[in-house]
């Protein structure tokens, strides 16, 4: 039985859990948990340190001095170390449409990717002076049935556009819509994810995981609003305009839309399709959106969480629009 742990977050796998254990969740028959802060390095030392693992997979790891921590308390423990950066790591603009793992790892525009960038720096130096068994990943946007995947939207995720949608009101859409972006639903993921570990073919490379499936994010939108069944009512904003508009309500429209949305984005997952086989993508973003829908109206509570400080500020970028429209002619 080999050994797996999981930081944040099986047949032939021993799952451990390492987390906070605030939110009170049942985990299935076989997983052990590690009730621990993985910021309290001295404690998640103590505990761990009759156990060692074939697998370390890190979830949480924002900044060099979290993988640093990590380093230190896993390089005498573990087979396999597992980071998840992020596909918004690459350059920014793209010098082409087609990512592969070696296009060159470069955002001005956000710190979270810049931070990623130097974790990934850091461990791949460990494994090149140190050989340690690191494998990066990089997802690009993850999905799961508790919500929808959308470009533009407030602190509370995205049932504030999804209402919007419902009551035929403009929503907005960063530039005019026709960029390409990757969707990939959380079970895709874990075929990819899963694939790698354990894989000694994964050591000391990067690997995106991500769908086959490449939509407009006009396409993206109207979906949404086909499982709804609702019409669309798009209002296309320059991304631009909408970062100096956010940035005085605390929204990060120039990280999320110029830094990582705003640019046509195909990944090149074959890398990953030759060292994992059974990859590939299993759930369209259609079938993927009703899942997630049916989830969210059965959970409110938890999903339906209102967002009026967004919706007053959507409503206020379209009007400061149809003003501009209106000034003309001069």
């Amino acid at each position: 039985m080999r050994k797996a742990l999981f930081i944040g977050g099986t047949g032939t796998w021993e799952v451990w859990i390492l987390n906070r254990g605030i939110r009170k969740r049942s985990f299935p028959e076989g997983i052990h948990q590690i009730t621990a802060d993985i910021n309290e390095e001295q404690d998640v030392a103590e505990k761990l340190k009759d156990l060692t693992f074939d697998t370390v997979c890190e979830f949480i790891g924002f900044t060099v001095k979290d993988v640093e921590r990590d380093y230190r308390l896993f390089r005498n423990k573990t087979k396999q170390y597992i980071y998840t950066s992020s596909a918004s790591a690459y350059h920014k603009p793209a010098a082409n449409y087609i990512i592969t793992e070696g296009t060159t790892l470069a955002n001005p525009y956000w710190q979270y990717s810049r931070d990623k960038i130097a974790c990934e720096e850091f461990l791949m130096k460990k494994y090149r002076e140190e050989g340690f068994p690191v494998t990066i990943v990089r997802p690009s946007h993850t999905y799961d049935e508790r919500k929808i995947p959308l470009g533009v939207h407030g602190d509370n995720g995205s049932w504030q556009v999804i209402r919007r949608m419902m009551e035929g009101k403009p929503v907005i859409i960063q530039g005019d819509g026709t960029s390409l972006w990757t969707l990939t639903f959380n079970t895709d993921f874990a075929i990819g994810y899963t694939g790698l570990m354990g894989n000694r073919h994964a050591i000391g490379e990067a690997f995106h995981i991500t769908g086959d499936e490449a939509l407009t994010w006009n396409q993206i939108y109207a979906t949404v609003a086909d499982a709804l069944g609702v019409k669309l009512n798009a209002y296309h904003v320059a991304s631009e305009f909408l970062a100096a508009a956010g940035a005085p309500y605390g929204y990060d429209f120039e990280g999320s839309l110029l830094g990582d949305k705003a640019v046509s984005v195909i990944f090149d997952n074959s890398k990953l399709k030759r060292v994992v086989p059974d990859m590939r993508t299993t759930i369209r973003f259609d079938q993927g959106v009703q899942l997630a829908l049916k989830y969210i109206f059965a959970h409110p509570e938890e999903c339906q969480k209102e967002d009026p400080a967004f919706d007053a500020w959507c409503d206020q970028v379209i009007a400061v629009m149809e003003n501009a429209k209106q000034s003309f002619p001069l």
